[in-house]
């Protein structure tokens, strides 16, 4: 959550949702309602609304989200309003932001007959995401008022509401980023159009407007058929990854055994460099994709042995010479432990180019900075590359030079304008064990947030 405010609100939300719950259950069964959203059992108090207080009470900043989380998913009665309140505490500081004028943008240009022919859809994707519901049902009587009836006689039926008009008595304008961007995800998916054809058609008239604020609505996997398209930060770069040849600080003998399929034999020391060339899709590369990997080509027996022998075979490919490097492995998956198996595999030693032809041989045409210390592929198509930096990335025979150092930074804004995201740390920062625990934790901390790559 973005400040104390949003914490201090949720809490007073979360708690008048908790005390209405228990004030509609018996005495017997309130201790199972707390239980089952996450709450301990009641410590205290002999009305229900003074047991339900000793429960919520001690409840911690930290286990406030999870515990708001399980209303949203598992209590029923949870009306929309106080739904969208509780997403949005949730969601504060969460999503890109999107202008209002690139809103307006995007509404004026919208397509809404492809929306419109299929309306049950559209509309339950506006009911998930809105309070359609706004006129108490007491109050209803002859015409339906509320915005989901004015939305049924002016978009569905009359067609008389411009897209602009419906962002704006939707709220849409003014949502929260997240909100935002759910609404634009949903409006392109199957769920809510079920025609190829038509989402394309939607994506192709809201990516103009996007783009001058940094985004796109990006394909980044099928369902069921179906072409996915998830709001992401544009980038340069186009198409999937199609091979990952990793794991060797020398330089591998290859060849391309099928070069219209681009198929890629290893020629000699098979053992010395690894080779994942299955479908990259749009979750990246978890380490759990390399783990299954590992354990199909290698016939290893089980996924425990699998883990060990592959994290093993990535170490062993870590420079000797750079214990900085081999530290950055290790406190890699230490912060992270057991959460790393939904994680981005930290991939050591990954090869950008691959020439045949040495550098000599090759001359002034030669691909320079050849290789990545660590590759991070995340959801979405993101490509972070991690560098350490000692002293052959400044210096030479122990004394700065001034071209090295050029070199580097040549490289690094080469890989930034190819599309990756590239940072970089000095040896000297991962050299005592304490300190650069401290900096990673932080850094990975910001890095995942900042790619929506959920740790829990």
């Amino acid at each position: 959550m973005a400040d104390q405010t949003d914490t201090v609100q949720l809490r007073e939300v979360v708690s008048n949702v908790l005390h209405d719950i228990c004030q509609n259950v018996s005495h017997p069964r309130l201790d199972g309602e707390l239980i089952r959203f996450g709450l301990p059992a009641s410590s205290a108090g002999e009305s229900k609304a003074e047991r339900a207080e000793s429960s919520i009470a001690i409840i911690t900043v930290d286990q406030l989200p999870a515990i708001a989380q399980r209303l949203l998913d598992g209590y029923e009665f949870l009306g929309a309003p106080t739904r969208n309140r509780i997403q949005d505490l949730l969601w504060a500081g969460t999503g890109y932001p999107v202008p209002k004028r690139i809103r307006r943008d995007i509404a004026r240009r919208l397509p809404l007959t492809h929306l419109v022919d299929h309306p049950a859809r559209f509309r339950g994707l506006l009911a998930n995401l809105f309070v359609l519901d706004d006129i108490p049902l007491a109050a209803l009587v002859g015409r339906d008022r509320s915005l989901g009836g004015r939305i049924d006689q002016h978009v569905f039926n009359n067609d008389d509401w411009t897209p602009d008009q419906l962002f704006d008595e939707l709220g849409a304008i003014d949502a929260s980023d997240r909100r935002f961007a759910l609404l634009l995800e949903g409006m392109v998916s199957s769920e809510t159009i079920p025609d190829e054809q038509a989402q394309r058609d939607l994506v192709a008239a809201i990516n103009p407007p996007l783009a001058d604020a940094g985004l796109e609505l990006r394909e980044t996997g099928t369902i069921e058929g179906y072409p996915v398209f998830t709001l992401l930060k544009a980038r340069s770069r186009t198409g999937r990854p199609k091979n990952l040849i990793f794991a060797s600080p020398v330089k591998p003998d290859l060849r391309l055994s099928d070069a219209i399929d681009n198929d890629i034999e290893i020629v000699s020391n098979a053992d010395a460099v690894l080779v994942y060339d299955r479908p990259i899709g749009a979750d990246g590369v978890r380490w759990r994709d390399l783990q299954v990997w590992w354990r199909d080509t290698r016939a290893t027996d089980t996924d425990e042995q699998a883990k060990i022998d592959l994290y093993r075979r990535l170490r062993q490919s870590l420079p000797g010479s750079s214990p900085p490097q081999q530290l950055l492995f290790d406190l890699y998956h230490d912060i992270h432990r057991d959460r790393v198996h939904d994680l981005p595999a930290l991939l050591p030693e990954v090869w950008l180019h691959w020439d045949p032809q040495t550098v000599k041989q090759r001359g002034a045409a030669a691909l320079l900075n050849l290789r990545m210390d660590f590759l991070l592929l995340v959801p979405g198509g993101g490509r972070i590359v991690l560098e350490v930096d000692g002293q052959t990335h400044y210096a030479i025979d122990g004394r700065a030079d001034p071209s090295t150092y050029a070199r580097t930074m040549t490289g690094s804004r080469n890989l930034t304008l190819a599309g990756y995201e590239v940072h970089r740390f000095g040896a000297h920062d991962l050299r005592d064990h304490d300190r650069a625990r401290s900096l990673l934790t932080q850094f990975f901390a910001d890095l995942f947030r900042r790619h929506q790559v959920s740790t829990d």
